[in-house]
Formats: C-alpha cells, sequence, structure tokens
C-alpha cells in the first residue's frame, strides 16, 4: 500500500484540478473528467473486481481495502437516482481494461459508465494511491467529490464500501450547491 497518510492525501488533493486526460468508458466516448459540465462529478476509485468463477490474487482478503469492490459498485447504482438528484454525476474508475468493465457493468446493471485508468494516466497525474499484488498495480479504494473540474472532498480511506455512496449522499446534502436548485424530474445532472 502507498505510504501517504489519508490526512496528508486528502491535503493535497483538496483544490487540486482533475488532470485532462482521455479515459476508455464503459458507455460510449472516452471520458475527461476535467471538461465535464456537470455541477458535481462523483469518482469512486477501487483496486479491482473479480472475475466471476476466478480466484482472487494471492494474499487479496489480507490487503486492508481491499475487498468490497462489488459492494461499493452496487452502492452506487443503488444510490444513483439520489446522487442525480444531487446535482451529481457519477463514475466508477479502476485500472482494469475496459473489456472486463464493460462485463460487470452490464453484470452489475450500472447506470453509470465506469472508466479505465488501464495506462495510469489520471492515477500518476494526482498521485494517487496504488499498491502491487500478483505483478498487478492497483489503485487504493477512495472517493473524490470535484466541483469546476477542482477536487472539493476526498475519501480515504474507504472502511465500509458498501457505504460509501450513502456517505457521499450524506456530504452532498450537507455542502448543498448555491444558487442551484433539484433539477426538474428528467433533467440529467450534468446540464
Amino acid at each position: 500500500m502507498n505510504e501517504t497518510p489519508a490526512p496528508a492525501l486528502r491535503e493535497r488533493l483538496l483544490g487540486a484540478p482533475l488532470p485532462p486526460v482521455l479515459l476508455a468508458a464503459t458507455h460510449g466516448a472516452p471520458v475527461d473528467l476535467s471538461a465535464l459540465a456537470a455541477p458535481r462529478t462523483v469518482i469512486y476509485c477501487y483496486p479491482r473486481t473479480s472475475e466471476p468463477g476466478k480466484p482472487a490474487p494471492t494474499g487479496w482478503d489480507a490487503i486492508p481495502g481491499a475487498r468490497g469492490c462489488t459492494p461499493q459498485a452496487c452502492a452506487f447504482r443503488d444510490h444513483h437516482h439520489e446522487l442525480a438528484e444531487l446535482r451529481a454525476r457519477v463514475f466508477g474508475l479502476s485500472t482494469q481494461p475496459t473489456s472486463y468493465q464493460q462485463e460487470m457493468a452490464t453484470r452489475l446493471r450500472l447506470p453509470f459508465p465506469v472508466l479505465s485508468d488501464e495506462h495510469f494516466a489520471f492515477t500518476d497525474a494526482l498521485g494517487l494511491p496504488t499498491f502491487e499484488v500478483d505483478g498487478m498495480r492497483l489503485l487504493e479504494r477512495l472517493t473524490l467529490i470535484a466541483r469546476g473540474g477542482r477536487i472539493e472532498e476526498v475519501f480515504h480511506p474507504v472502511p465500509q464500501p458498501g457505504r460509501n455512496a450513502e456517505d457521499v449522499v450524506d456530504w452532498l446534502r450537507s455542502h448543498p450547491l448555491a444558487g442551484q436548485g433539484r433539477p426538474r424530474p428528467g433533467e440529467s445532472p450534468d446540464r
């Protein structure tokens, strides 16, 4: 695991601009998170989801924060409507290839894109924490909330991945956007 203490990571990332990097997405065209028009962007970063029927990497269960990727994705799926009402656009992000992410997004019925940082352009530009297992470099679990292309909140560590989406909803409710009402029914949060 990365040796950066959580408070130092948070302090370094708060206010940082999202890097202008095109990331392959499970829902269509590549996405540049720095250029989104959404009032707020939620990016939950996770190490990896296991492939059905295949064992987890050696020692996976002993790595703090490694388990919980599927429950985290499902929680963001289940809270997607609330997040949209709070004018936040959601993205999952890992270093797995888009081909695998597409299978996972379909299997879990995710209503938002999952982005692939397979070449670590986004991860390295922000200095996000990573770890290695079985020869794979993976992201530590963390969630970023951005507004106007800048990071305004960092959740790291994420000790309960299945509760992360609820924590994000709570934070967004306690930090409402000034001068912006709720979206009208049927209105996209990225308008």
